[in-house]
């Protein structure tokens, strides 16, 4: 990011509450820092997010536009669900199309508007092999072997590994909203099965069509809503024959409809909502300077 700029141009958006400052980078901008990115994340100084999206060039021309996503910490990830909605309404609106296909870092996802101001993504197909997660060891991802608490009585144990273009440990538990996810969650995503950290979701069945999902994010901590998420949550609960190819999600945000559909192929559809616009000041845009976060 060109640290002589006096303002860059933003606009907040929501997924079920899952916040994101969006900055349109087209025309040649420069792609923010980890620095930069954690200084916008702060919710006192900066702007607040879970996370940081940008739209950027494309040469392709059956690609719309590149989106890259940081998490708070100014660490990247390769899939975000519910700001993929958000990105693919801000563009279908400005193109004025009904469809478009947009590159992330776990490949091309194709979108289209849905009934009632809803945006519908294809996420494209799990990666469930352990190296794909990645795993620190070899597992059969349906249940791989984590626990936490006594080795005879573990008070979690067994989740469903899952790669959505980020990596997710799933848990079935009796009651979702009885789990610390503040103070589980951490460990889970720092555990040593998950080399590169790995999200982490707790879900309950409702029925075969419906699960309650809490999230604790890789790099970001607990969201409102977590689209990635769902969608292993789902596809992780269909591989244990607990629920069916078709579900909704009930998030602390609110319900995503996920399925998994053809030829393997994820589908998400949800709200997408613009909170304002606004402008990112030099005080802000001074911290670009380049570092090693990761």
């Amino acid at each position: 990011m060109d640290n002589a700029l006096n303002a860059l141009p933003f606009i907040k958006m929501h997924g079920l509450g899952n916040d994101f400052v969006i900055l349109d980078l087209r025309g040649g901008l420069a792609a923010p820092t980890p620095a930069l990115a954690r200084a916008i994340a702060d919710r006192r100084r900066g702007i607040g997010f879970d996370q940081l999206i940008t739209i950027e060039d494309e040469k392709h021309p059956q690609l719309a536009a590149y989106m890259g996503i940081f998490n708070p910490d100014g660490s990247r990830s390769g899939a975000c669900g519910n700001a993929t909605r958000c990105v693919a309404h801000l563009l279908m609106t400005e193109s004025g199309s009904d469809s478009l296909t947009l590159r992330t870092d776990f490949g091309p996802l194709a979108c289209w508007q849905a009934e009632d101001g809803m945006v519908r993504v294809n996420m494209g197909r799990p990666k469930l092999d352990w190296e794909d997660i990645p795993l620190a060891e070899a597992s059969d991802t349906v249940r791989i072997d984590v626990k936490l608490g006594p080795i005879d009585n573990p008070s979690l144990w067994g989740p469903g590994a899952v790669n959505m273009g980020n990596p997710h440990a799933v848990f079935f538990v009796e009651d979702a909203e009885a789990v610390p996810v503040d103070k589980l969650g951490p460990m889970i995503e720092n555990h040593p099965m998950f080399p590169e950290r790995t999200n982490v979701e707790f879900c309950h069945i409702i029925d075969r069509n419906r699960i309650r999902m809490r999230v604790w994010e890789r790099g970001a901590g607990i969201t409102q809503a977590c689209g990635s998420g769902a969608c292993a949550a789902v596809v992780a609960g269909v591989r244990r024959d607990l629920i069916d190819r078709a579900c909704v999600v009930e998030l602390d945000g609110g319900p995503l409809l996920i399925e998994w559909g053809e030829r393997d192929n994820v589908y998400m559809t949800g709200p997408v909502a613009t909170s304002f616009h606004g402008e990112i000041g030099p005080d802000i845009l001074a911290q670009a300077a380049p570092d090693t976060a990761a």
